[in-house]
C-alpha cells in the first residue's frame, strides 16, 4: 500500500510540475465518479430546451454526463486552469456603440489550440513516465469540465454557471487529461457565492431563470456564437454592441478583485480586437474576414454570422454614418446578412427615407429576408 501511495504521489506531483512549466496556473485531480449529480442536471437542462439549437449536447448526453461512458478505462481526471483575466473592466467598451465588443477570451489566439497543444506535450511526457494511457480534451469534447473542475478543487460553479476561483475569479480556461493511472485526489471546492447575485443582475437578456441555471436561448454568447439562425427581434436591442460573446456576468463577479491580469506572454490581447470599429467590420468579405481573424476563435463562426452580429450592433448604435454600408449589405449574397441589414437600416434611417429605400429594393425571394421587411413594416 505504501508503495502505491508513493507512486500516486510521485505521478501527481510530476503532472503538477509539468502543468506549471507549461504555463498553467492551477492543476488539480478528481476521480471519474465525482459528479453523480451531473446526469440529472443535464437531463433537466435538455428537457427544458435550454440548450437551444445545440443539438450535439443532446446527442452526446450519455458521454457528457459520465466520464466513464466516454472512456471506460479512465481512473483519474486531471483538470488544468489557465488565467485569462483582462487588465481592465471589459464592459467599458459598451459605452462606445460604434465599436464592436468582442469577448475577452476571443481577443487572443484560439485557446483551444493553445491549451490542447500544451496538454498534448504534458500527456506525452506523463504517459512515458507512468506507462499509462492518456486522453486530453479541451471544451469541444463531451466533457463536463466545470463540474469536474469544482470536484477537483479549481473553483466552484457560480450562479452564472461558470467556474469561479478564489484566486482567478471568473477568468479560467479549462482543459482536462483523462488517464488510466491512479493519482492522488484533491479536495473539492465549496460554493462561496453566498447571497450575491451580481452576475444574475448583470445579464442584459435575463438568461438565468434561476440561480445556477442558464437558458442559452437568451444568452448573448450563445446567440452571437452558436446560434446560426434568425435572432429574436425582442432580444436584438438588448445585445447592444456585443458582436462575439458577452462578458457581463463574468465581469460582475466580486471574486474578480482577487484575480491578477493574465500573463502577457501567454494571452496578450490583440490591440485591433479590443475595440474594432463597426464601419471596418461591416466591410469584411469572406477573404478579408478570414485574414483579419486568423488564429482567433471568431473565425470559427464564419463571415456571414459575424456580419449578422455586427449589423445588430449597427442597428443599436444610433450612428447614421453606418447607413450607407448597411444599405449595401441589403444586396449581400448571404440571406443571413441581407435580413439583418434590413433590420439595422430600419433602426438607423428616418422613416421616410427607409420607405423610399424599401420601394427601390431589389427583388427578394428568401423567406427569412422577407420576414425582416415585414417586421420593418414595409411589406
Amino acid at each position: 500500500m505504501a508503495k502505491d501511495e508513493r507512486r500516486r504521489g510521485s505521478l501527481t506531483a510530476f503532472l503538477k510540475e509539468e502543468a506549471g512549466a507549461k504555463g498553467f496556473d492551477v492543476c488539480r485531480v478528481t476521480h471519474p465518479a465525482s459528479i453523480p449529480q451531473a446526469p440529472q442536471r443535464l437531463s433537466d437542462f435538455l428537457a427544458d430546451n435550454h440548450h437551444g439549437t445545440m443539438d450535439w449536447m443532446a446527442e452526446t448526453a450519455d458521454r457528457r454526463a459520465d466520464p466513464r461512458v466516454l472512456w471506460s478505462d479512465v481512473r483519474s481526471i486531471v483538470l488544468f486552469g489557465m488565467n485569462y483575466g483582462p487588465d481592465s473592466d471589459p464592459r467599458v467598451i459598451l459605452e462606445r456603440p460604434d465599436r464592436g465588443a468582442i469577448s475577452v477570451y476571443a481577443q487572443n489566439r484560439d485557446y483551444h489550440d493553445l491549451i490542447k497543444g500544451k496538454l498534448k506535450e504534458i500527456a506525452t511526457r506523463f504517459a512515458a513516465r507512468a506507462g499509462e494511457d492518456v486522453k486530453v480534451f479541451v471544451d469541444t469534447a463531451p466533457v463536463m469540465e466545470k463540474p469536474l473542475a469544482e470536484q477537483a478543487g479549481l473553483g466552484w460553479q457560480g450562479k452564472h454557471t461558470n467556474l469561479v476561483s478564489r484566486e482567478f475569479g471568473s477568468w479560467l480556461f479549462l482543459g482536462s487529461l483523462f488517464t488510466t493511472a491512479d493519482l492522488a485526489i484533491d479536495v473539492a471546492e465549496t460554493d462561496h457565492c453566498g447571497s450575491c447575485r451580481a452576475c444574475l443582475d448583470a445579464c442584459p437578456t435575463n438568461a438565468f431563470p434561476t440561480p445556477y441555471r442558464i437558458d442559452a436561448r437568451r444568452c448573448i454568447s450563445y446567440l452571437t456564437i452558436e446560434h446560426k439562425g434568425r435572432i429574436d427581434p425582442v432580444l436584438r436591442p438588448l445585445i447592444g454592441n456585443r458582436i462575439y460573446g458577452c462578458d457581463d456576468c463574468l465581469a460582475a463577479c466580486p471574486w474578480n478583485k482577487f484575480a491578477a491580469a493574465a500573463s502577457e506572454i501567454k494571452l496578450k490581447a490583440r490591440e485591433d480586437l479590443k475595440a474594432p470599429p463597426l464601419s471596418f467590420l461591416l466591410g469584411l468579405d469572406d477573404a478579408s474576414f478570414r485574414a483579419f481573424f486568423s488564429g482567433s476563435p471568431v473565425k470559427r463562426i464564419g463571415r456571414n454570422r459575424f456580419v449578422r452580429n455586427c449589423l445588430i450592433a449597427a442597428g443599436n448604435s444610433g450612428s447614421t454614418a453606418l447607413i450607407g454600408i448597411c444599405a449595401d449589405l441589403c444586396r449581400d449574397p448571404s440571406e443571413t446578412v441581407r435580413g439583418m441589414a434590413v433590420w439595422a437600416l430600419s433602426c438607423l434611417m428616418p422613416r421616410g427615407e427607409f420607405e423610399e429605400f424599401a420601394a427601390e429594393r431589389q427583388e427578394e425571394n428568401d423567406a427569412g429576408v422577407l420576414a425582416e421587411w415585414r417586421l420593418a413594416g414595409v411589406l
